[in-house]
């Protein structure tokens, strides 16, 4: 009699193609915003970093007879009601042409776990209304979260930001980067944002100060960007894209110093359009330092961590990777010392310092439950063999998108990690990270994570096989997955199921459809539900849920305990 494992699930060969037989989710129809304000503030308003007391209210002013000495003066309000009958906190202050005119204060002297409202005056001018929420104390015995990344303005309308700004039941909006995309026009992107005509502005690269600011306006001027921020607090971290491409401590990918100058003095330009545009409290240590926590009550703690600018050591390259593995001696150095060097970092000393005693304080005070807003994927991921599955033809088309492809295709048959960089580029460090965190007691790690456009739920692993969490990947607001039915050929969505086959610790990967993940967390259980909008080309959509997990803890760790929508071979997957 033959096993059915996980391995045969699929059959052998990735045009096996993928699985359907889930449940048909029920759609809800909605039309996105095409229309955002104008005058004075036409970038609309924001609030993020919630304290227990405090928040953090943001706006831009647009005037235009304004001139670089010109100093406004901007009056704020902070109610307890939406007609602002019961006005709690109020104050003033100025903006000008040194900050882009933007306008960034906390409101303090609030209540814990309480929802408020806020306004900008100018003159006669009064903004929109935003509504906001700072964090909970003592006894909590649920939160949600709005988890989501990679907001990219040619790829399509931010139908995703649109449907989280209808949500009236989450605590908070956690961006884990992406936030803006740094391409010109005749880079990533713009072929499509021609056809909608969502092109960048500036045209060319962000390289400079203006740049910067100039993309920065552009992703706050979109209406349903605009309604997202003002109805939800947000807790943002950057990725690479806020900078440049596989952003490192001393250079990106994107970043060619004969061309584009000294790669610091462009870090710095970006950082500070970052500050001034999204609303977040500034650091103490240096700009690069952007790691924080936010502690919801007696339930959870979440860390938001820095992954690319303050520490990290330059990724590998495929192409460099290929051209040096010659040999199966070669190719097992590289996977086991070289792939290993202990030197290689992600997070860094202070960082890993801060964390220790971010999670020893949250399991001190009883939280059952550890949130870590991560970057890159976390989890073990091996790339499945795909020089016997993919074309010449498949190839060229992808080098046109991708340049590294050949290589990466090349390298897939050498059983190494499908991406260089995220966490399995930095073994060494990310075991440093799991030694932390069960030194720590962590015994509840749920780790979100964006960077890929691609869903996923993973066991987090460490090298001997302990278990230690799992980690929850959202899709994309608009920037398109490699794990698509259109990538690869056409592959794409068998390359997700041949790649899930293929590593014991991915439970579910899928590039369709763009979204979030609504997370819930009670006391014993999280539940993440992966809500998704069938389009982003034209601002009609249909949303719904396309898979949901529960997770609890078994055995002292945070597990996968059940998962509903999945199709027949996802399902025998997970």
């Amino acid at each position: 009699m033959s096993t059915f494992t996980r391995r045969t699930a699929i059959t052998t060969g990735i045009a096996a193609g993928a699985a359907s037989c889930a449940t048909t989710p029920k759609m809800t129809p909605y039309v996105a915003l095409t229309t955002a304000p104008q005058g004075v503030f036409a970038h609309g308003v924001a609030s993020g970093d919630p304290g227990a007391n405090d928040v953090i209210l943001w706006t831009r002013l647009t005037l235009p007879d304004a001139d670089k000495s010109t100093r406004a003066k901007i009056a704020w309000e902070v109610a307890s009601d939406e007609s602002f009958a019961s006005v709690l906190r109020s104050g003033e202050t100025q903006t000008g042409a040194s900050r882009d005119w933007t306008v960034k204060v906390l409101a303090d002297g609030l209540e814990p776990g309480r929802t408020y409202f806020y306004r900008f005056t100018v003159g006669d001018v009064t903004s929109p209304t935003g509504r906001t929420k700072t964090l909970p104390m003592g006894n909590v015995d649920q939160a949600r979260f709005a988890v989501m990344s990679c907001s990219n303005v040619p790829f399509g309308y931010f139908n995703v930001y649109d449907l989280v700004a209808r949500q009236d039941d989450i605590d908070a909006v956690i961006h884990l980067g992406d936030y803006i995309y740094e391409y010109s026009r005749d880079g990533y992107g713009g072929d499509a944002g021609r056809k909608l005509g969502r092109e960048h502005l500036p045209p060319h690269d962000c390289v400079t100060l203006s740049d910067y600011r100039i993309r920065h306006a552009q992703y706050k001027s979109d209406p349903s960007s605009q309604a997202m921020h003002k109805n939800h607090a947000m807790i943002s971290i950057w990725d690479d894209h806020e900078t440049a491409n596989d952003s490192w401590k001393e250079g990106a990918e994107h970043h060619d110093p004969a061309t584009d100058g000294d790669w610091h003095t462009r870090r710095r330009a970006a950082l500070q359009a970052y500050y001034e545009w999204m609303p977040v409290r500034e650091p103490d240590m240096t700009p690069e330092a952007f790691f924080r926590s936010f502690s919801y009550g007696d339930l959870i703690t979440i860390a938001a961590i820095e992954t690319r600018l303050m520490a990290r050591t330059k990724q590998f390259d495929y192409g460099e990777v290929v051209r040096a593995l010659n040999t199966p001696e070669e190719i097992e150095t590289f996977k086991s010392t070289v792939l290993w060097d202990e030197t290689r970092e992600m997070l860094g000393g202070a960082q890993i310092d801060y964390l220790d005693r971010t999670i020893r304080n949250s399991v001190s005070r009883g939280q059952p439950w550890r949130l870590i807003a991560n970057q890159v994927i976390m989890a073990k991921v091996t790339s499945p063999d795909l020089n016997v599955h993919v074309t010449e033809e498949d190839i060229v088309a992808l080098e046109k998108e991708w340049p590294p492809a050949r290589a990466f295709i090349e390298t897939s048959a050498f059983g190494l990690p499908s991406n260089f960089d995220a966490w399995d580029g930095y073994p060494a460090a990310r075991e440093r990270f799991y030694d932390m965190a069960r030194t720590a007691g962590d015994d509840g790690m749920i780790v979100i994570t964006g960077d890929t456009h691609s869903w996923w739920a993973n066991d987090l692993v460490d090298k001997n096989g302990a278990h230690m969490g799992v980690e929850l990947g959202t899709h994309s607001v608009s920037s398109p997955s490699p794990y698509n039915k259109n990538f690869l050929g056409g592959k794409g969505a068998e390359y997700a199921l041949l790649t899930n086959r293929e590593n014991e610790d991915v439970r579910y990967l899928s590039g369709e459809n763009h979204g979030f993940i609504h997370l819930t967390v009670n006391r014993d259980t999280a539940r993440a539900e992966y809500r998704a909008v069938d389009t982003i080309e034209t601002p009609a959509y249909n949303a719904f849920t396309k898979v949901a997990f529960d997770i609890e803890k078994t055995d002292g760790t945070a597990k996968f305990a059940n998962a509903d929508g999945l199709g027949f071979k996802e399902g025998f997957l997970f």
